[in-house]
């Protein structure tokens, strides 16, 4: 049975949370809510793991050859002299296990199982075959070690191994590894059902006509293209006018439908900004306000069992607040491992003067590169949330600490790239 949220799931007793707190919460109380399905491996890519995987027997299951050569017994090598008569041919895909005769080598093909009495293979490219009176005789240089060329049964895994375990991300090698054990299908959670609702009286939808005062909706195609890559089912609710009842009433909807509400605009207590107090009255309102920059009005809550995330409005807040709160807690929601991205240490290269304490902020920062290196991370010149060309002109974030108060050039900062969050890197890098 998939787990129930319970109810103070995001409970806290603080009016503004840090960033590590926010992230400690969603980390220690969110599980899986969703069911199990089989699929076959063809459609698997991407799926969040279930079941364990475990090797019911060894790969390779006997040993075999790696090269494309000759096989013989290494302790026979001296007495040979180097020279073998050969003796048989086996090749990749043959059935039964061929007996070497003493003192002979057989011509072997890579992926061909061992005969029994070799134990080494020479490549072939280093080997002389001499054709005369009687059977072909192969030659074959000095200097090559026991055990070489030779892969072992069991060499890449064990009988008995576990390959996956559940909450794994199913990545195209992953799906290699469990065909290679001769498992065709494997069971994995059922895609987390996301609503994505817009809220504000000034969003247009692209397609429609904009009159003074308006704007385009751009956040539901962001959270659509974040959403992509990630083992859900979303559902595009539309643009909601700031008006109590609809959105009351499109919240109450959605949560009945779905696991996760996830909305952008309205999250702060404005005179028409109508979501946090529908919330309120359907569910619980766990969390509101944020330590961070920007994204502080982001917000968690539930409306019964469906968690609800609610997003600022500008798009420069909705697309950072996504990939540090709402990715990972969609993967915990649907049953996968709680995602840390690598960051990485670079020399600054800007500079801030002044920078607010008490609260971490995350730049747009595009890398510096010499010959191909990444040296420095430099930030974007404004620091406006509604301008999608800092984005777009990103490589990643760079996370300034509560602590700090100023950046000087060259300091170490703390850089996360795009592609931890499987974003692809800018066109022309």
């Amino acid at each position: 049975m998939p787990r129930r949220l319970i109810d103070d799931c995001f409970l806290h007793d603080k009016d503004r949370l840090r960033h590590a707190e926010a992230l400690g919460i969603l980390r220690d109380r969110l599980g899986p809510v969703v069911g199990t399905e089989t699929v076959p491996l063809s459609a698997a890519l991407d799926r969040l793991l279930a079941a364990p995987v475990t090797a019911k027997q060894p790969v390779p299951l006997a040993d075999n050859a790696a090269v494309d050569g000759y096989a013989f017994s290494h302790d026979a090598f001296e007495a040979s002299g180097g020279v073998f008569p050969i003796g048989a041919r086996i090749a990749a895909g043959m059935q039964g296990r061929e007996r070497l005769a003493p003192g002979t080598a057989a011509r072997i093909f890579t992926g061909a199982p061992m005969p029994e009495g070799a134990d080494t293979v020479a490549m072939q490219e280093d080997c002389t075959v001499e054709d005369g009176a009687g059977p072909p005789r192969v030659v074959v240089p000095p200097g090559l070690k026991a055990g070489a060329n030779r892969r072992l049964a069991g060499e890449d895994v064990a009988a008995g191994d576990r390959l996956l375990s559940p909450g794994a991300r199913l990545r195209p090698h992953d799906i290699a590894a469990i065909a290679s054990v001769g498992q065709a299908t494997v069971e994995v959670f059922r895609p987390l059902r996301v609503a994505l609702i817009s809220t504000g009286d000034e969003l247009v939808r692209v397609g429609g006509r904009l009159e003074h005062g308006q704007v385009f909706d751009s956040n539901s195609p962001l959270l659509s293209a974040l959403l992509a890559n990630l083992p859900v089912r979303a559902t595009d609710m539309g643009v909601l006018a700031d008006d109590a009842a609809l959105v009351s009433d499109t919240l109450a909807k959605a949560a009945a439908g779905c696991d996760l509400v996830l909305t952008s605009g309205g999250a702060s207590r404005g005179d028409e900004d109508h979501l946090v107090s529908a919330i309120d009255r359907l569910g619980t309102h766990h969390l509101w306000q944020l330590a961070i920059k920007p994204g502080r009005p982001m917000s968690f809550g539930q409306i019964g069992d469906c968690a609800v995330m609610s997003l600022p409005g500008n798009p420069v807040a909705v697309f950072v607040c996504f990939l540090l709160y709402v990715r990972p807690a969609i993967l915990a929601l649907a049953g996968g491992h709680w995602p840390e991205p690598a960051a990485y240490s670079l020399p600054a290269a800007f500079e801030i003067a002044r920078k607010k304490p008490d609260r971490r902020e995350f730049l747009r920062a595009t890398l510096v590169r010499e010959e191909g290196l990444a040296v420095a991370a430099d930030k974007f010149a404004r620091d406006g949330s509604g301008l999608i060309s800092g984005l777009r002109a990103a490589d990643g974030l760079v996370e300034l600490p509560e602590e700090a108060v100023r950046v000087a050039k060259g300091d170490p900062v703390r850089f996360l790239p795009f592609s931890e969050f499987g974003i692809a890197p800018r066109a022309g890098v």
